[in-house]
């Protein structure tokens, strides 16, 4: 339960007011309900005794069937303008929740983004919010209303009615209500989050279905992974269905509660109209009001039959914005430029271990890249290559030594002008859908077509787009319509647009041919002449491209 209190706070923090009212209203629709009962039983009993004792035509109709249609309307008023309160602001604030956790989710530390899959964390950011709704809407607003209610009805019976019927309508509903919500509370909690984590299951292996299936087929798994994806979907409605027994079971014990809290009024008002304490009419409004109290607990077995994918839920989002929270770089210095009489990239006795690792990446690491000068990484896969690419990017930090751009540690620059004067393009880089000009002017939003064409040209792609049909032509999904090769040029081509004075290029030719990537590499160099380039290398063109080879070894374990 505790999980679900900061999300409460993020619901109620900006809509505060609107979920106010809604409160008040759902408080006016069960009062107002219970009233209508009450006042139905008390004008139809009233009238029939009024006609018994032979005074019928004295007896004042007008004034209570006008209440009751009163409370009829105001309730039907009151129900639509809490429906809208509740509802639109309750969508506003998962709207900004969903944007709290995409920016947390942008803010990760760098060394656990590669290991997000974009479906994976799309289908909890859609199931963790669509399961927070009910936070407010089935859990919160209807206990305040419920007790506000009680409460208020407790008052007015006390006054109305006799003291007696409100010690038995509390001794009754209270202990019933709470063993009924208690039940489904404790029984839901494995099951609601069991059925949440196998809804989760069954979207990301449809979705993986979906996209593998040419090599599901190739292989011969598609058979395999459908039923995979079956049997996750009759998990899901196994535990949905073991949810609903267990939220009947507690609404037959509400049932029973309603029950006995009913016939125990009739029995209260019964005596005390045979020793005239009261009369009929008012005994009748004390049990109608004592059975319409029942309308204020049926909305809390549903949130309480959802309080475990809730509270799981909640787990997940508040980690995530922690995390997020936690890892944000700030504005940092106020460093915009590269100091000229400072290399570009200056490493000195660098160390780094992965979160979890027995040994480091690379311990004790030195490296100096100058102006206009292009160094090459070399050395096996898994030796670091890739992680002192990541540290120079300010997008690792290590746990020893120093990384400096232009003179300054990498921590005193602002995140945006260190963007600015550095960029990475990364092994895997993503393209978005839309035309390659769209994807050029993800770097340079003011991007001309001339700019667009030179640069197309230094990294060899020129011909093969105007073949396309120019920067125009669309690409699908992920860059979608362009080779490997293709692509990897159109994603180099973007990372030239920023001209940064410090260029890190993971394995740039990979899937290039031989002649083409001494072309790529030499059309690099023409676009930035006075640029610092490192990359690291598995291939002889780019080795031979370099000023300097430096050798990273794997550190000793």
């Amino acid at each position: 339960m505790r999980a679900l209190l900061p999300i409460v706070r993020r619901i109620w923090a900006r809509e505060w007011w609107s979920l106010l009212r809604g409160t008040a209203l759902s408080a006016v629709v069960l009062i107002a309900g219970i009233a209508l009962l009450g006042l139905s039983g008390w004008f139809i009993t009233a009238a029939g005794l009024a006609g018994l004792a032979g005074i019928g035509i004295a007896f004042d109709v007008f004034r209570p069937s006008a209440g009751v249609r009163f409370l009829a309307l105001g309730r039907t008023v009151a129900r639509y303008g809490e429906r809208i309160l509740t509802h639109d602001a309750t969508l506003r604030s998962l709207a900004r929740l969903r944007v709290q956790l995409l920016d947390a989710m942008a803010h990760m530390p760098f060394s656990r983004l590669p290991a997000l899959r974009a479906s994976e964390q799309l289908n909890r950011i859609t199931r963790d919010v669509d399961a927070l709704d009910g936070i407010a809407l089935r859990l919160f607003i209807p206990v305040v209303a419920a007790l506000t209610t009680l409460a208020l009805t407790a008052a007015i019976l006390w006054f109305l009615v006799d003291p007696a019927l409100v010690i038995w309508l509390l001794a009754s509903y209270v202990p019933g209500a709470a063993l009924a919500l208690g039940i489904v509370a404790l029984r839901s909690r494995d099951s609601s989050r069991m059925g949440q984590l196998a809804l989760s299951a069954f979207r990301t292996r449809f979705v993986d279905l979906l996209r593998a299936r040419t090599e599901l087929t190739v292989f011969g798994r598609l058979e395999q992974h459908g039923r995979h994806v079956l049997a996750a979907e009759a998990r899901m409605r196994a535990a949905t269905a073991r949810n609903d027994r267990i939220e009947r079971a507690g609404g037959f014990v509400l049932s029973v509660t309603e029950t006995v809290a009913a016939a125990g009024a009739l029995l209260v008002g019964s005596l005390q109209a045979q020793a005239g304490t009261i009369d009929p009419a008012i005994a009748a409004l004390g049990f109608f009001a004592t059975l319409a109290l029942a309308e204020a607990l049926a909305p809390l077995r549903r949130g309480m039959a959802e309080i475990g994918k809730m509270a799981d839920a909640a787990r997940r989002v508040n980690r995530i914005i922690e995390d997020g929270g936690t890892a944000a770089r700030g504005e940092g210095g106020s460093r915009t430029a590269i100091d000229p009489a400072a290399p570009v990239l200056f490493l000195h006795h660098v160390g780094f271990t992965y979160e979890g690792a027995n040994a480091p990446i690379i311990d004790e690491f030195d490296l100096q890249v100058n102006a206009g000068e292009t160094v090459a990484l070399v050395g096996p896969s898994g030796g670091g290559k890739t992680t002192i690419l990541q540290l120079a990017a300010g997008m690792l930090v290590p746990q020893s030594g120093s990384v400096e751009i232009g003179g300054l540690a990498v921590g005193g620059w602002g995140e945006t002008d260190l963007r600015q004067a550095v960029t990475l393009l990364p092994q895997r880089s993503a393209l978005l859908s839309g035309t390659i000009f769209d994807a050029l002017a993800l770097a340079r939003p003011d991007l001309d077509t001339s700019e667009a064409w030179a640069v197309l040209a230094a990294v060899a792609l020129d011909t093969v787009v105007d073949e396309r049909g120019g920067l125009e032509s669309r690409l699908g999904e992920a860059g979608a319509g362009l080779s490997g090769g293709e692509s990897r040029r159109l994603a180099l081509a973007r990372s030239l647009l920023r001209r940064p004075a410090l260029l890190l290029l993971d394995e740039p030719t990979e899937g290039l041919d031989h002649a083409t990537a001494e072309k790529a590499l030499a059309g690099i160099r023409r676009y930035l002449p006075d640029a610092a380039i490192l990359l690291a290398s598995h291939r002889e063109a780019e080795r031979n491209f370099a000023d300097q080879v430096h050798n990273v070894a794997p550190v000793p374990v």
